[in-house]
C-alpha cells in the first residue's frame, strides 16, 4: 500500500492544509479518506502521547506527507501557496522520504508553474482527478520525480471517493460541482468545468448514511446550489431535494450554500417554508448593490429582484436570518455605485457579511477591464461597508435579546472561552451562540441540543448567560449526534482531543471578513 513504508513497515503520516471555500474543505475530507485508506495515518494522531499513537505510527516530528488543497480565488492566493512551501523546503531536506503535494484550483490554474517554482514539491494534481493522488504519490517516490497530472475533465465525481470527515454531528453534501456562469471576477469556471449534477438517488443515499452514522445537521454544497438539475432538466430538482430531505427519520436541520439570485424561484422558497427542518438561513450573495455593477459583473439580476427574493423569503419566512457576499472596488465602480450597495445593504438587513476587497484576477476578464479603483479608495469604501454591515448585525442580534433559541452545540469554543467559561454552539438561523452552563445544570456534548434565553447581542455573536439550571432558563436535549460524539472519543482511546474517527464535517470558517459568523466569547 503507498501508505506503508516497506522498508519499516510504519504507516506514513499525512497532513492536508486547505485553503478556500466549503468546496475545498469537502475536497479535502475526500483526500484524507483516500490516504487511509492507502494505508496513510493523521499526522496530529501519530503525534499523540505514548499508549495512544495508533499502531506503527511513524514517530517523527514532520509528517510524511504534506497536502496543500489550493484555492485560486481569493486575494493573494499564489503568494500563500509559495510562501508555505518555501518554509517547508528546509523541513523536506530534513526528512528523507517526506513528499509534498499540490492539489485544488491553483494547482489546476497553474499546473507546471508550481514545479518550476518549487522544484521540492512531488505531485501536482487538479479538481477534476482527486482520486489519483495515491497513485501519483506512489509513481512520484518510484521514478524520483515530480508527477503532475490535471484533467480537463472531471474523472470521476468526488462523493464517490472514501471521505474522512472531522465532525460526528453535521456534514456537508456534494450535490453538483462546476458552474455554467461566467462572472468576470471568478475564475471557478475554468477550473472545476462546467455544472456536473448529482442524481437524487445518490445524494439522498449519502445523506441517510450520515445520519444513520450520527449526524443530525446536513448542508447540501454546490456551486450554484440552487441551479440543480440543469443537467438532467428538472427546473424544480433543488426543491424537490430539500423536500426529499424533510422525510428523513433523524435529520433535524438542512442547510444549503451557495445559490444564485438570478436562479432563484418560488417553489424554493415554498420548500424551505414547509420543510420543518430545512433552516430559516439563506446565504444569498449580491456582490454590488449597483445595477451598472453587476451589469459589468456579468450577474444576471439587478438590485429590484435582489430585494423582492428577500421579501418573499420574509413574508413566507419571518424570522429568517439572510447573509451575503460583497465585492468592494470592482473596475470602475464610482462613488455613485457604492452608495448604491450601501443602500441595499440598509434595505436589507443581512444578519451577516462576507465583505471583500476586489483584487485582480489573471484569467478574467475583470482583470483586463479599465479603470481599475485605487488602493486607498477600495480600503476607505471597505471601511465604511463594514462599520454599516457591523451596526446591522448588531442590531439584528440584538433583537434576539430575551428570546428563546436551540443552540447545536459544537466542539469549538470562543477565544475567550478559559476565562468565560463558555460552551458555543449554532442556532436554527446559524447565528453563533456563546453560553455558560448554570450551577448545578446538565452540559452538553457535542452534537447535544441546548434551548435557552439570549441575553447578550454583538455584532459578531449573541451569549446567553442563564439565570438558574431551570427548564425555563435552560434546557439540553440528548441526540443521537451528542452519542456518536461519545462513541467517537471511546474511540480515540479517550484522549479528548476531537478525534472523531471518520464521520462528519461541521461549518468552516471562509476567509474573508464576515459580521457576525465569528467570536471571541
Amino acid at each position: 500500500m503507498p501508505g506503508i513504508d516497506e522498508q519499516t513497515g510504519e504507516h506514513r503520516t499525512y497532513e492536508v492544509r486547505t485553503f478556500g471555500c466549503q468546496m475545498n474543505v469537502h475536497d479535502s475530507e475526500r483526500i484524507s479518506g483516500l490516504l487511509e485508506s492507502a494505508g496513510y495515518v493523521p499526522f496530529s494522531e501519530a503525534a499523540l502521547p505514548e499508549g495512544t499513537v495508533p499502531e506503527k505510527a511513524s514517530s517523527k516530528d514532520a509528517p510524511d506527507l504534506v497536502v496543500f488543497n489550493t484555492c485560486a480565488v481569493r486575494e493573494n492566493a499564489d503568494n500563500k501557496l509559495y510562501g508555505n512551501l518555501g518554509n517547508l523546503a528546509p523541513t523536506k531536506r530534513e526528512n528523507k522520504g517526506m513528499q509534498i503535494a499540490v492539489g485544488g484550483c491553483l494547482a489546476q490554474k497553474d499546473q507546471n508553474t508550481i514545479v518550476e517554482k518549487a522544484p521540492w514539491v512531488d505531485v501536482v494534481f487538479g479538481t477534476h482527478n482527486i482520486g489519483s493522488l495515491p497513485a501519483l504519490l506512489e509513481r512520484s517516490r518510484h521514478n524520483e520525480e515530480a508527477a503532475t497530472e490535471l484533467l480537463e475533465s472531471l474523472e470521476v465525481f468526488p462523493s464517490t471517493l472514501p471521505t474522512k470527515r472531522d465532525s460526528v454531528y453535521s456534514g456537508w453534501v456534494s450535490i453538483s460541482v462546476g458552474c455554467n456562469n461566467t462572472c468576470t471576477f471568478c475564475i471557478v469556471p475554468s477550473l472545476r468545468g462546467k455544472e456536473k449534477d448529482r442524481r437524487p438517488g445518490d445524494i439522498l443515499t449519502e445523506v441517510q448514511a450520515l445520519v444513520d452514522d450520527g449526524a443530525i445537521e446536513v448542508t447540501l454544497l454546490g456551486q450554484n446550489v440552487n441551479s440543480y438539475g440543469v443537467e438532467f432538466g428538472d427546473r424544480q430538482a433543488f426543491s424537490k431535494l430539500l423536500r426529499a430531505c424533510g422525510q428523513i427519520e433523524g435529520l433535524e436541520r438542512v442547510r444549503f450554500t451557495s445559490p444564485h439570485p438570478a436562479a432563484f424561484t418560488d417553489d424554493v422558497i415554498d420548500a424551505m417554508a414547509e420543510t420543518p427542518n430545512v433552516m430559516p438561513v439563506l446565504h444569498m450573495p449580491l456582490q454590488s448593490g449597483s445595477d451598472k455593477v453587476l451589469k459589468d459583473m456579468r450577474r444576471s439580476y439587478r438590485s429590484k429582484k435582489f430585494l423582492g427574493i428577500l421579501d418573499k423569503v420574509r413574508e413566507r419566512i419571518p424570522h429568517a436570518a439572510i447573509t451575503t457576499d460583497i465585492i468592494v472596488g470592482f473596475p470602475g465602480e464610482t462613488e455613485e455605485d457604492f452608495q448604491a450597495t450601501l443602500d441595499v445593504v440598509e434595505k436589507s438587513r443581512f444578519s451577516s457579511a462576507f465583505t471583500f476587497q476586489y483584487s485582480i484576477r489573471p484569467g478574467t476578464p475583470a482583470g483586463e477591464m479599465e479603470n481599475q479603483v485605487p488602493k486607498e479608495v477600495v480600503q476607505e469604501r471597505y471601511e465604511r461597508l463594514t462599520a454599516l454591515q457591523d451596526r446591522i448585525s448588531r442590531e439584528e442580534n440584538e433583537r434576539l435579546i430575551g428570546t428563546q433559541v436551540e443552540v447545536m452545540v459544537s466542539a469549538a469554543t470562543g477565544r475567550k472561552s478559559g476565562e468565560t467559561h463558555r460552551l458555543s454552539g449554532r442556532s436554527k438561523d446559524q447565528r453563533l451562540v456563546h453560553f455558560s452552563v448554570p450551577a448545578g445544570a446538565e452540559s452538553p456534548r457535542p452534537g447535544d441540543l441546548v434551548t435557552l434565553t439570549i441575553t447578550e447581542a454583538a455584532a459578531f455573536h449573541v451569549i446567553s448567560d442563564p439565570a438558574s439550571a431551570s427548564p425555563a432558563d435552560y434546557s439540553v436535549r440528548r441526540s443521537r449526534a451528542g452519542d456518536a460524539w461519545d462513541r467517537a472519543q471511546a474511540e480515540s482511546c479517550g484522549t479528548g482531543g476531537g478525534k472523531p474517527g471518520t464521520t462528519l464535517l461541521g461549518m468552516p470558517s471562509i476567509p474573508g471578513r464576515s459580521s457576525a459568523l465569528t467570536g471571541a466569547r
